[in-house]
């Protein structure tokens, strides 16, 4: 059984997910530590509940999600994983903390890639992997149907959808993602989002004003 815990890390409010099962392999997704506090947050919830984190897995690399994920390849020794489509948003990243006037932010560079149709494993849990492009151009979302849920980032939240207003953000393909992928999971699925809590697709099937 995976085991879901999240931190809510920065001034910007992001949610960092820790992922693990009864063997303690742990995965984490889109670590937004930015305050040394956060950091050592983080690494104290590893240490304390005797996790080995596997894998560093990024929906997509706005500068919220990617705050700690130097910091999380250095301490644990594992390697960030990410959407190709993603590399110039990375990079920049150090850049878009100048404008906003964010410090602290340590520069990371990418591992490799993974796509859609690829599956994470660790422990004895996997999860799956969806491509849903438009709030970022390399966006993903991690899915077990076994548990029923998502950890979707950035693309549909509670009452809301993900921002398009972004460089390199599209609304066409947001709608796209979260009608073509999203909607097509069952309502009793648990979406985590990257900011703000938790919802269902049913919820959000019935309610969401985006999609009605």
């Amino acid at each position: 059984m995976i085991h879901i815990h999240y931190f809510t890390f920065s001034p910007l409010a992001e949610n960092t997910y820790v992922l693990w099962d009864e063997t303690k392999e742990a995965v984490i997704i889109d670590p937004g530590c930015l305050a040394q506090y956060e950091k050592e947050e983080l690494a104290d919830f590893i240490a304390d509940n005797q996790l080995t984190v596997k894998h560093l897995l990024q929906t997509h690399t706005h500068l919220d999600h990617v705050f700690g994920s130097a910091f999380v390849k250095r301490k644990f020794g594992v390697k960030m994983l990410m959407h190709k489509n993603e590399v110039p948003v990375l990079r920049d990243v150090e850049n878009r903390c100048k404008v906003w006037g964010i410090p602290g932010y340590e520069p990371v560079q990418e591992d490799g890639f993974i796509d859609e149709g690829d599956v994470i494993k660790f422990g004895n849990s996997t999860l799956e992997i969806l491509f849903v492009p438009g709030h970022a151009p390399g966006h993903l979302a991690f899915v077990n149907h076994t548990q029923k849920f998502v950890i979707g980032g950035d693309v549909l939240f509670k009452g809301s959808i993900g921002r398009y207003d972004f460089p390199m953000s599209s609304y066409t393909d947001l709608m796209n993602s979260i009608r073509n992928k999203f909607l097509t999971l069952g309502d009793d699925y648990t979406v985590y989002p990257g900011h703000n809590a938790s919802t269902t697709i049913g919820q959000e099937r019935r309610s969401n004003p985006f999609l009605n």
